[in-house]
């Protein structure tokens, strides 16, 4: 059989992308080909579950439309599904006057986005929201909130198998052939789980989504780059020190939004990410290491460029990696009365990066278009918050010829 659109990634946007072509196009025939045993096992399942605002975005961006949009239906979807989650606001917290200079930015940033409810807080009006905060001045976001995003995709999963989508897990892609069918040409996408013909491909598969498009014949114009970010856990005595999710004022220079604590939907606090640079794509520890993967990121021009305008802030990123110390810092320029004995190690995730061939971070969500084919290239966060009208943006760049 051929079906019309094989999506290769069962993470949040591959799930988000599959159920509404059902909801709005049900004859359809959509295969959904994840590598794993199972969904959402990757960057979907390692993130801090944080429904983000859209208030650190560039007005007009793809990011902050999406996202302030996304923000609203994902506590909408959660709401008529019964799954977990809270609008709990969060702090923004300058420690310097350079600091609470850019709070200003941000909060004409926030404003031109659309939120609403913003302000700014001196010391006072901090502390009772957060009576254990650190800082001269903070801007408040009442519009974010907290989810389980692997409960999320599950049930995105589930109504698009409601729509007649099949999904194939253990399916790791290996290679593309082209053929010609009844229905005109197609793609083979061929797979550990046997070859799956489409008359169009979407690529979703996230840290590995550029890997994807070379061996499709294209040039993605980037690589992504593993950054992991670790997290250390705030022992449950002490959880009260934070009661909703505490961010310092992020770098502009930088993608990344630094070490900040987050009150999980489960109830438990946690603190990171830093971001350190990743010898495997899907390396959660520092003794996952896969030499041709490390090699493909150190050869690359690109990446050798970035290296040499951040090598200093990447060495300081490895510190606090390698120092508990140098992390319980960081984390007390937030919530100064956390304490080295108060922090065990958590989890960790891993951030696929685009960096471009200049050295650039790439920063805004990037589609690429060939024939036959749909690469979602970069959706790094806030894509689980925006992950619904991300699938919508996705179906538009779907050729009429495929959905009539």
């Amino acid at each position: 059989m051929t079906y019309d659109i094989a999506v290769i990634g069962g993470g949040i946007i591959g799930f988000s992308f599959a159920m509404q072509v059902g909801d709005q196009f049900p004859r359809l025939r959509v295969v959904v080909l994840e590598k794993e045993a199972g969904v959402a096992r990757h960057q979907t399942g390692h993130n801090s579950g944080v429904i983000h605002s859209g208030v650190y975005y560039k007005a007009g961006s793809l990011k902050a439309r999406l996202c302030v949009a996304g923000a609203r239906e994902m506590v909408e979807f959660c709401s008529r599904h019964g799954i977990p989650h809270e609008v709990c606001g969060k702090l923004i917290v300058a420690t310097n006057a350079e600091e609470a200079a850019r709070l200003d930015e941000l909060l004409e940033r926030g404003v031109a986005n659309g939120l609403e409810g913003l302000r700014l807080l001196e010391r006072e009006a901090m502390l009772e929201i957060e009576p254990h905060v650190g800082g001269v001045r903070a801007l408040e976001v009442p519009s974010t909130g907290i989810t389980d995003y692997a409960a999320v995709t599950a049930k995105y999963a589930e109504i698009a198998a409601g729509h007649g989508a099949e999904v194939r897990t253990d399916a790791g892609v290996v290679g593309f052939e082209r053929s010609k069918d009844a229905a005109g040409d197609a793609v083979v996408v061929r797979t550990r789980a046997g070859d799956f013909s489409a008359r169009y491909v979407v690529n979703c598969a996230g840290l590995y989504s550029d890997r994807v498009a070379r061996m499709a014949g294209h040039d993605p114009g980037m690589i992504l780059v593993p950054f992991r970010g670790e997290y250390y856990d705030l022992a449950a005595a002490r959880a009260e020190l934070v009661r909703g999710p505490i961010y310092p004022v992020p770098d502009p220079r930088y993608p990344f939004l630094g070490v900040h604590f987050t009150r999980r939907i489960q109830g438990n606090v946690d603190a990171g990410p830093n971001a350190v640079l990743a010898f495997r794509r899907e390396g959660y520890r520092w003794r996952d290491f896969d030499l041709g993967e490390a090699m493909e990121v150190f050869m690359n021009a690109g990446f050798r460029a970035m290296a040499r305008q951040h090598w200093k802030n990447g060495l300081s990123e490895f510190r606090r990696s390698l120092r508990k110390r140098e992390f319980v810092r960081s984390c007390q320029r937030l919530v100064p009365a956390v304490r080295m004995e108060d922090m065990t190690p958590g989890g960790s995730g891993v951030r696929a990066q685009a960096v471009a061939a200049d050295g650039a971070l790439v920063d805004d969500f990037r589609f690429v278009e060939r024939e036959r084919f749909l690469h979602v290239l970069n959706v790094p966060s806030p894509a689980a918050t925006a992950s619904l009208p991300i699938g919508r943006e996705i179906l538009k760049m779907v050729p009429a010829e495929i959905v009539k």
